[in-house]
């Protein structure tokens, strides 16, 4: 296996934070390069130091202080990279987005515009569930039978189907998607939940992320899958920030669906009581493993009930009913 290095460049204020971040899109571990740590180690340190290599000190206490990640050169690495550069993407926009410095990222071995394209050679095409045969836009390969083909183009999107959390929530999809059921994908990515929603049988879905490129590569997605955009509709926004957004996307949906960090799966709690009609399902997932009681016990004291819990790499999916 080989892995590409990953470094990113913070600040001081935010760098506890950038790893806490981190931590919730799946990084188990990263180095951390911080300045002031070897400053305060020679201030306290024990014995006699009587030779540092010339500019072994300059090197060591120069410079911004940086978090490194590793990223295996396969389908998941892709997915990861992309992840983390909506998390950079999402950070410099934020209010105290001066706290965590510059986040440059440098890729060693690679420049960061390559992922754009190299990416490409890792997404084959692959069976999620019973039903779903997810394969990229631009590979032309018989479709098993019983199957039905999920194209996807992701662009710069989360979401070509390889990811354990993509992949345990579209599995999960099958068992909860009925002839005619009223979809609506939070945090959307490239849109393949929803667009698998429409595959397996739903009569419309609504698919809603923060960021433009995301909704545009949905849209894409879901013409290149022969759906008509008069039964799928793409919108940008936050809806925890925007009360008039947030409302617009109505209620009474039979399936809603969020692949997104723990985090925002807990704040986002209540709208999805209010989205869900009686009985209706919720499918989360982009759960570590570490923060599933946590994300289940929020779930349950907004008023909804735990069906089925999915795990596969360190992450979760979550089925749950109103």
């Amino acid at each position: 296996m080989n892995w590409t290095e990953v470094s990113i460049e913070t600040a001081k204020a935010g760098l506890d934070i950038l790893c806490a971040m981190l931590t919730d899109i799946g990084f188990k571990g990263f180095a951390i390069f911080d300045p002031d740590d070897f400053e305060e180690l020679m201030a306290g340190r024990v014995g006699h130091w009587d030779y540092l290599e010339e500019g072994l000190m300059e090197s060591l206490t120069s410079g911004a202080p940086r978090v490194t990640v590793y990223l295996p050169e396969d389908a998941q690495g892709a997915e990861q990279m992309t992840a983390l550069r909506q998390l950079v993407d999402q950070l410099k926009k934020r209010a105290d987005a001066a706290d965590f410095g510059t986040l440059s990222l440098t890729c060693k071995g690679i420049r960061e515009e390559d992922w754009a394209n190299n990416w490409r050679q890792y997404f084959r095409p692959l069976p999620v569930g019973n039903r779903l045969w997810i394969t990229p836009t631009w590979i032309d390969e018989p479709v098993p039978e019983g199957r039905s083909a999920l194209r996807i183009d992701p662009g710069s999107s989360f979401g070509t189907g390889q990811h354990d959390t993509t992949k345990l929530c579209l599995a999960m999809l099958e068992d909860c998607v009925t002839e005619g059921a009223h979809v609506l994908d939070i945090g959307c990515g490239s849109g393949i939940l929803s667009i698998g929603a429409m595959l397996l049988g739903a009569a419309d879905a609504n698919a809603i992320d923060i960021e433009l490129n995301a909704v545009n590569s949905a849209r894409e997605n879901a013409e290149q899958n022969g759906i008509d955009l008069v039964h799928y509709h793409a919108f940008c926004g936050n809806i925890l920030d925007d009360a008039a957004l947030a409302e617009s996307l109505g209620s009474g949906y039979d399936v809603v669906c969020a692949n997104i960090v723990s985090d925002i799966l807990i704040a986002m709690r209540a709208l999805f009581v209010g989205y869900l009609k009686d009985g209706g399902t919720l499918l989360l997932s982009g759960i570590i493993d570490e923060r599933l009681d946590e994300v289940c016990d929020a779930m349950r004291a907004a008023g909804l009930t735990v069906d089925r819990i999915a795990q596969n790499g360190g992450w979760a999916a979550v089925m749950l009913h109103k």
